[in-house]
């Protein structure tokens, strides 16, 4: 007995004066705005031009969204290339059919296009890009809930989605309300978008490392969330294919996330680096090219002192250090 539901829509077309737009297109849209948005910002935070979010942002929707037809095609070829199928609806992307994992390589295929040209290190851009990319998943997946489409197995609970008959697939006519898979996606993808954005506040991940995160945290959930789908999809081996493509996504991730190395100093506070630093200084003896004369191990600021004796003519020194050697490398203090 259903107790209550959540109602669909009726209609996915809103309606601007004389101008239809397709909701599906609506939450797209809205979705891009608030990543270009976020990621704009997060870049200005690590000396970025915020602008050029929406620079690659151009070349990243364009390609994400070609790359995401062509995934959902090629994972559903019935409905285009079956006996019932028509091959023109392949153009049809306003009626819904985009393949996550075909908009993120054709989007990270953009971005590294525009990174390239304005020399503008890709993962950098990735890392600062990760939050607001789920937050737009997040967003886009509304677009399903006006499409009626994408919903998951009966259920009485009382947050199951009212399907009207029209939609409901076939040999499920007889039920009314099923799991509201976009909304469960929509929610782990915010909670995701939230937990990136604490963990890249509190812990300095080296670049890379937070898009690797993301893309885990992400086919966690949606591998869960798919096993409640009942459209129509290839299967292989007993799974979907989306799911072999989140196996092997997630799997890419961790070993990305394991090569991918610390910053050096991650364990070293500022304030512990300040307070060796006077001491390395101090004692650091003067070295040659090739190495320290007395076999010991070369410091940092032995090293740093090496770079400053190599600065060109006309730079200035500054003066020794209280309590080192008068005739030691001029510039060790630099370290």
């Amino acid at each position: 007995m259903v107790l209550a539901a959540i109602p669909s829509p009726s209609r996915g077309v809103l309606h601007l004066g004389p101008l239809p737009l397709r909701a599906y297109a609506f939450m797209i849209i809205i979705g891009v705005i608030v990543a270009v948005w976020l990621t704009g910002r997060r870049l200005q935070a690590r000396g970025v031009d915020p602008n050029f979010a929406s620079d690659a942002g151009v070349g990243a929707v364009l390609l994400g969204i070609i790359g995401a037809r062509v995934y959902h095609v090629l994972t559903s070829p019935q409905a285009y290339f079956g006996k019932n199928g028509d091959l023109v609806h392949v153009l049809y992307v306003w009626n819904g059919g985009l393949g996550i994992w075909g908009a993120v390589a054709g989007g990270a295929l953009g971005v590294w296009l525009a990174c390239r040209r304005a020399g503008v290190p890709f993962l950098l851009f990735s890392d600062a890009a990760a939050p607001g990319l789920i937050f737009a998943q997040a967003i886009g997946r509304w677009g399903n809930y006006f499409n009626q489409e994408l919903f998951g197995r009966p259920t009485t609970l009382p947050w199951g989605l009212k399907i009207d008959p029209a939609h409901r697939p076939i040999g499920y006519e007889q039920y009314a309300t099923f799991h509201p898979t976009f909304l469960y996606e929509s929610i782990w993808d915010v909670a995701v978008g939230v937990t990136l954005l604490v963990i890249d506040r509190r812990a300095r991940l080296g670049r890379g490392r937070l898009l690797a995160l993301y893309i885990m945290m992400y086919t966690v959930g949606r591998g869960l969330i798919e096993a409640l789908r009942i459209d129509d999809a290839e299967h292989f081996l007993g799974l979907r294919l989306n799911d072999w493509t989140s196996i092997v996504v997630f799997l890419g991730a961790v070993a990305m996330y394991l090569l991918i190395r610390k910053p050096v100093d991650r364990d070293v506070s500022p304030a512990d680096a300040t307070a060796a630093e006077p001491a390395e200084i101090a004692v650091a003896p003067a070295a040659d090219d090739t190495g320290d004369e007395d076999g010991a191990p070369v410091t940092a600021a032995a090293v740093s002192g090496r770079i400053a004796t190599e600065k060109p003519a006309g730079v200035t020194a500054p003066p020794a250090v209280d309590g080192g050697d008068e005739s030691a490398v001029p510039g060790r203090g630099d370290g």
